[in-house]
């Protein structure tokens, strides 16, 4: 069986899924930084299918960048300049290849929080 990576992003100011975050993945090697993908969540405030699965989806080290700022400000959020929260890292570790990771975000314009989800 092959492990995947999956995310979606709840807006917790107002209650409802975060449609049109546009969020990219990268790969970590050491100081290097690579793209993997860029995607944006749906009217559901997921990704359409994994991030990454299949051979691609190997042991070692991952961030997914949510561009928060952006989404929050398309919403109407009123937002300090700069704002607090603009694009928010969130940097993993994949050590097992054959498991599905769940890498969820709770957004609020002045909070966050994630987990490894289900």
């Amino acid at each position: 069986m092959s492990g995947r990576l999956t995310t979606h992003v709840l807006d917790t100011a107002l209650g409802k899924p975060a449609n049109g975050l546009a969020i990219d993945l990268f790969r970590i090697d050491g100081e290097t930084r690579t793209l993997i993908r860029s995607v944006v969540t749906n009217s559901d405030g997921r990704v359409d299918g994994p991030m990454l699965e299949g051979e691609a989806f190997a042991a070692g080290i991952y961030e997914l960048l949510f561009h928060a700022g952006d989404y929050l400000r398309a919403t109407g959020a009123v937002l300090p300049e700069p704002a607090f929260l603009d694009l928010i890292p969130l940097r993993f570790g994949i050590a097992d290849p054959t498991s599905h990771y769940h890498v969820p975000l709770l957004l609020s314009p002045f909070s966050y929080s994630t987990y490894r989800g289900s």
